[in-house]
């Protein structure tokens, strides 16, 4: 009995070689994670304060576009940009929204609108999107980063202008 317990013990460490595997090192697990990451796609979008109760991912993606939308609407509405430029009636505004809660705004347009001052539109912008509500950054993978994104911002129906235009 002795000699067989001697001898399972024998095999049994002997044997342990052939389940050895080799260890991926530092730089290829990590080159492997940041390949697995989806960089165009983050955890949780931009958010506002009235916007927070929600908690399906798309529902709060959509009440937070509407409200940013709908900010930039009221803060343009009484602007002389329909006045200078009573044609246009929609303007492209990229919004960023920094790690930091900081946002910014730039006018976009598009490649034959050459009509337009862009300066001009991109200053009037600028001194009416101030104040803004505290919006909350993107999260990706439990840390804030940095998010840009078009919104299409309708400065007065044509309804609106015709009338205007006739009084």
């Amino acid at each position: 009995m002795r000699p067989f317990f001697i001898f399972s013990i024998f095999i049994f460490f002997n044997s342990c070689q052939y389940f050895e595997k080799q260890v991926p090192s530092e730089k290829e697990l990590l080159q492997k994670e940041l390949k697995s990451i989806n960089w165009k796609e983050v955890d949780e979008y931009p958010t506002v304060a009235d916007c927070e109760t929600i908690t399906d991912k798309k529902e709060r993606q959509k009440c937070f576009f509407d409200f940013m939308s709908q900010q930039i609407q009221q803060k343009l509405d009484t602007d002389t940009l329909s006045l200078l430029y009573p044609e246009l009636d929609t303007v492209n505004v990229k919004v960023t929204v920094f790690p930091n809660a900081k946002i910014k705004f730039e006018p976009q347009f598009s490649k034959d609108s050459t009509s337009y001052n862009k300066t001009e539109i991109d200053s009037i912008l600028q001194a009416r999107l101030v104040d803004f509500p505290k919006v909350n950054p993107a999260i990706k993978r439990g840390l804030p980063v940095k998010t840009q994104f078009i919104l299409p911002v309708i400065l007065k129906s044509k309804e609106a202008k015709n009338q205007l235009h006739k009084k």
